[in-house]
Formats: C-alpha cells, sequence, structure tokens
C-alpha cells in the first residue's frame, strides 16, 4: 500500500541509504552549571526500509538517545544529520516534524479521542495554521488504518481500545505523518505476549513496505534478533557498538551489555541466560533443551 499525499513528500530513500546521522554524539542533561552526560560520544546511522533495535539495561541512556535523536532533546555535544546532510539542530520544528515520528508509551493516554482522530494528529505537519483535514489527509488516515490492520478501531474511543489496540494506534498515527524515520520507545512494554508479537511483526512489514527507518529500544532480546536488521548495544563503560544483526551476535558483544552480572548470551536461543556456578568455582552456561 502507498500513502498517497499532494503536499507531503513522499519517502523515496533507496533501500539501505542512510537517512539519519550522528558524529559525536554526546546525550545528557543540563541544569544550571551542571551538565550530566548519559552516553558519547557515539557516532551512528541509520539506514532505510530496515529495522534497527537498540538494546541495554536499564538506566544506561536508551530512552535518552531517542529522545535526542527525535530532537526532542538537545545534544551536548555532535551533530545529528538527515539524509541529506542538513544539521536537525538547524531545522524547524514542523520539518523535524516531517523527518521524524515518534511512538512512546507515555503517548497512548488519548481516553478522549477517537482512534480515526489520534491518527489525525500525524498530519499535523501538514495542515496549515487551523489544522483543518483536507481531503488528501483523510485519505491518508484511513489508509494508515487500514496498513496497521486496524480500520474498524477507527470509530471507537481510545479508552475502550486494549493496550495492544492504543500501542496500534499510536503507530498508525506514526505512518500517517509520512515520515522517512520512525523512533519507538519500549513499543511493547506492558503488552500481553500475542500482542507484543503482532507489533514486532507489524513494524517489521512497516519497514518493508513504506522503505521506513525503524529505530526502537526494547528489552525482549529473542524478539529483537526476530526482527531487527541491525542492532545497536548501549553498554556500560560508554562502549556503543552497531552493525548487522548477526554480525553483532556473532562478535560476542551481546555479552558486552551485563557484564559481572552472572549472565551471558547464548547464540543458540538468541537470549540471555544465567550462568550456573561449578563445584569447583568455575561459572558455565547451562546446557541448552
Amino acid at each position: 500500500m502507498t500513502l498517497t499525499n499532494s503536499t507531503a513528500t513522499p519517502n523515496t530513500s533507496s533501500p539501505g541509504s542512510v537517512v539519519l546521522s550522528a558524529t559525536g554524539l554526546e546525550t545528557g542533561y543540563r541544569s544550571g552549571r551542571h551538565t550530566k552526560v548519559v552516553a558519547g560520544p557515539l557516532d551512528l546511522s541509520l539506514p532505510s526500509s530496515a529495522v534497527t533495535c537498540l538494546l541495554g539495561p536499564n538506566g544506561i541512556g536508551k530512552s535518552t538517545l531517542l529522545r535526542t535523536l527525535a530532537c526532542e532533546l538537545k545534544p551536548l555535544a555532535g551533530c545529528i544529520r538527515d539524509g541529506q546532510g542538513r544539521n536537525l539542530s538547524e531545522a524547524s520544528l514542523r520539518d523535524v516534524a516531517r523527518m521524524i515520528s515518534v511512538v512512546f508509551t507515555s503517548a497512548t493516554n488519548a481516553g478522549g479521542l477517537t482512534a480515526a482522530e489520534v491518527v489525525a494528529l500525524g498530519r499535523q505537519p501538514y495542515t496549515g495554521f487551523f489544522g483543518r483535514l483536507s481531503d488528501d489527509d483523510r485519505r491518508i488516515v484511513e489508509q494508515s488504518l487500514e496498513a496497521v490492520g486496524i480500520a474498524p478501531l477507527g470509530p471507537r474511543y481510545m479508552a475502550t481500545l486494549s493496550d495492544g489496540e492504543r500501542q496500534k494506534v499510536m503507530i498508525a498515527r506514526a505512518l500517517a505523518q509520512q515520515t522517512p524515520v520512525m523512533i519507538l520507545d519500549e513499543p511493547t512494554s506492558f503488552l500481553d505476549v500475542a500482542s507484543r508479537l503482532e507489533v514486532m511483526d507489524l513494524l517489521r512489514r512497516l519497514a518493508s513496505e513504506f522503505s521506513t527507518a525503524v529505530l526502537l529500544s526494547t528489552h525482549d532480546v529473542a524478539d529483537a534478533l526476530a526482527i531487527s536488521d541491525r542492532l545497536w548495544l548501549l553498554a556500560p563503560g560508554g562502549v556503543f557498538t552497531e552493525g548487522a544483526a548477526d554480525e553483532v551476535v556473532a562478535s560476542g558483544a551481546m555479552d558486552s551489555l551485563f557484564p559481572g552480572r552472572g549472565i551471558a548470551f547464548d547464540a543458540e536461543v538468541l537470549d540471555y541466560r544465567l550462568r550456573r556456578r561449578s563445584h569447583d568455582g568455575n561459572t558455565a552456561m547451562p546446557a541448552s533443551k
């Protein structure tokens, strides 16, 4: 399916082309004279038509990195550029909104709106001052609901939807925004197993069908490896690894995420497992079943 719109610039990025990059990026917070660096300096790139998963332990700064790349937080140092090399720090809010759509867990609380009204919010970067939807805008809202597989939910209020349905509505809103980059922070949090798998499969399909660069953080390592083309690993000590998913796994870099915690990555089951301590004091991975 193609989302058609006469006013938006279509995503014409060729598969695998870099649509977002950063050099020397430092993320964190400033408060008065105090500066707290959370991560960096980082050099990274995000290709189109691909799912990139950001993995790391709790508190390492995954959400801060995503919000910085989405231009919701200012970088402490470094530069973020789009696929044409433009510095996003110098871009207008509207231009950024036409470049990057975001789905954060906290954004799903819109109980007083219908699903279709929430998806229509994705058209704000293209509507006029009063936010009136054109026929093209309404058509894109309908197409986005259909593409995500939730067209029948359009008239229903968000408060009546399940967590999984609400998350799909937020993804449809991001899709209606028609951006080359979609950033999601823990999109499967609080979802049951079935909804989690549906959302992950949906993101894989949208990246392929719409040439979108999908960047998401998650704690579900096995699910991430099942759909990801590339991995970003944010590890303690400022260690950052990026690359094709299979190459990162083969390199042994997955073990860098939880040093000294008594766990290791098991490449056979594609997930982390506790190391067993033997009688002689040595540790070993339990045998895979």
